[in-house]
């Protein structure tokens, strides 16, 4: 489109839609609706007029939203007419915090096995991995949960990896992505020895009594990225339209990558390029491989967010990793020491991957250069770091307009929260995996009775802080599903009825607040609110329909959400068959 015909475009959209955020129905005119919605329970997530019963789509926008008397001023010989039936429709869900194209690929390539596997699942599994993988040098795979080596004693991980790889490089992510185990042969191959020192923000685990790596890498991101092969952008692109068909089938149509390598966006990019994605993409490039933010490494950032930037791939973010995560590993920065693992131990408060003044730098910069930046930071100094970086931003730049998040955000002191406010800070949390679970037990594990306050989503909301909701997929987590984490968010207590117990009641918060999070305030961080997140007039139509009405079952069901049918851009794009269930596809 040249420059003459898309300030056309925009006119004509405004007359015929009105502002993007309008929410009526728009003036009649001579082109009818594509598709006209009746006889609904439409849940708009708009201030003035939450509920209408019936929505005209044209070219992709929503074109007018009321009764279904309303409709028949946009009725023409060929709009098509769908009857609900007296279903829910709402705006399609955005995962603010996802991990896509790993977790197409991991699914697709890999050697996987649950968090729950025991170490003779894990060998038999990992075993097969070698069989069927006879031309491959590297098995890659995992996830082991949090607590595997402290519920399993295994005084070498190393070693006891060595007798199921078949003489191949074995390395196994755990539950949150962090970790790696890493059999002889691919510590060999990454050059890590007895007398290989830690790498700044990483930790190598030693034998007991000596200083023989045993296998265990902590926070091994970088050393990863730098040594174990890169899938290809082929095997990427593979991936990622595994991810999108996931996704649309959960009622999926906004993504948020949260650590997107350049590979990665390229892969969106074509995708987008060759055929359209089916869901928005923003991708955060994950600056933390290197944590280089000279002027070189930032015209690099700026170089690839304006080349793959395409009408469906959003780049203008950035992500860093400060810290961990406050499990058995012990590595998010804490301002009070964890439980010791072994009586004697010296305190532990975890690890900044950044100084203090080099993140204010970083995100300064970044600030300055329009990119929004996700911050990793599970732990509560890590949290007052980031807090304190990007006030140095607000007032080295003025306030940018621009909504920066601290990722998962679990632990938050006191005297921080209302800083979130203040300083129009996102938290971005993960209710996917916050309940009584594994995950909370090592928690519990490592911090003791602070894990049972963490997660404050109703205190933050009170201040007038932004959220936000991700799945953190696939760490930690089997599917992106969201429903679990909408209804974890609303009951504080496991979706899935395994576990008994409730987290911090207190922080629970209500429905309406829930679906915001995962709908309107998932476009703001996607930099897309004047466009998808609410049903109003002039706005992209992206919707689902449900088969139950949210505000009619109990929260104990909300996990059990099955979607019928998936809209982007008035597209169907998903469809459930007759018996179908949510899930990943075929």
């Amino acid at each position: 489109m040249n420059v003459v015909s898309g300030i056309r475009a925009v006119a004509l959209t405004t007359i015929l839609f009105g502002s993007a955020g309008q929410h009526a129905v728009a003036e009649p005119a001579a082109a009818p609706a594509d598709l006209i919605l009746l006889n609904g329970r439409v849940y708009t997530v708009t201030a003035d007029k939450p509920w209408v019963e019936a929505m005209a789509v044209r070219d992709g926008r929503i074109l007018a939203t009321g009764s279904d008397t309303d409709m028949a001023a946009w009725r023409g010989a060929s709009t098509q007419m769908m009857d609900l039936g007296g279903r829910m429709v709402m705006p399609g869900i955005i995962d603010g915090h996802q991990h896509p194209v790993w977790g197409g690929i991991k699914e697709l390539f890999e050697c996987n096995f649950p968090f729950t596997a025991t170490p003779a699942e894990i060998a038999a599994i990992v075993t097969a991995c070698v069989a069927a993988q006879p031309d491959n040098a590297w098995i890659i795979g995992g996830q082991w949960t949090s607590n595997f080596f402290v519920d399993n004693q295994i005084p070498s991980p190393r070693r006891w990896l060595d007798e199921v790889s078949g003489g191949k490089a074995v390395i196994l992510a755990d539950d949150s992505g962090h970790n790696r185990w890493a059999n002889s042969r691919a510590l060999a191959l990454m050059g890590i020895t007895k007398d290989t020192a830690d790498p700044a923000g990483s930790k190598i685990g030693r034998e007991p009594g000596g200083t023989e790596p045993n296998g265990i890498l902590e926070e091994a991101i970088s050393l990863v990225k730098t040594t174990v092969p890169e899938w290809t952008l082929e095997q990427n692109m593979r991936g990622a339209a595994y991810a999108l068909t996931a996704a649309n089938r959960f009622g999926i149509t906004g993504i948020k990558d949260a650590s997107a390598d350049p590979t990665q966006v390229e892969a969106f990019y074509r995708l987008d390029q060759a055929e359209g994605l089916t869901a928005n993409v923003a991708t955060a490039l994950n600056a933390s491989v290197h944590n280089k933010f000279d002027d070189d490494a930032l015209r690099e950032y700026v170089r690839l967010r304006d080349q793959f930037a395409s009408p469906h791939v959003h780049t203008a973010f950035v992500k860093i990793f400060l810290d961990g995560v406050p499990t058995a590993s012990r590595t998010a920065a804490m301002l009070e020491p964890y439980l010791p693992l072994h009586k004697g131990d010296p305190d532990v408060y975890g690890d900044l991957h950044l100084e203090p003044a080099q993140l204010a730098a970083a995100v300064t910069k970044l600030d300055k250069l329009g990119f929004t930046v996700k911050i990793h930071a599970a732990g509560d100094r890590s949290i007052r770091v980031a807090l304190d970086a990007i006030a140095q931003a607000r007032k080295t730049n003025g306030n940018s307009g621009l909504r920066h998040e601290l990722a998962h955000a679990e632990f938050i002191a006191d005297s921080d929260l209302p800083r979130f406010a203040s300083l129009d800070v996102v938290a971005d949390f993960s209710p996917y995996i916050w309940f009584p679970s594994p995950i909370t037990d090592s928690i519990e594990g490592a911090l003791g009775k602070r894990s049972e306050h963490f997660f404050p989503a109703r205190s933050l909301i009170d201040s007038g802080a932004p959220m936000l909701a991700g799945s953190d997929w696939p760490s930690a987590v089997p599917d992106m599903n969201p429903w679990t984490g909408m209804e974890a968010l609303i009951t504080r207590s496991d979706p899935l009825g395994e576990y008994p117990g409730v987290l911090w009641q207190e922080q629970a918060i209500s429905l309406e607040q829930a679906i915001d999070l995962f709908t309107l305030s998932g476009a703001r961080a996607l930099r897309l609110d004047h466009q998808t997140g609410s049903l109003a007039v002039g706005k992209s139509a992206d919707f689902i329909v449900l088969e139950d009405n949210l505000f009619e079952i109990a929260p104990s069901r909300i996990s059990d959400t099955r979607v019928r049918m998936t809209f982007f851009e008035g597209k169907q794009v998903y469809a459930a068959a007759d018996g179908d269930a949510n899930g990943v596809p075929d």
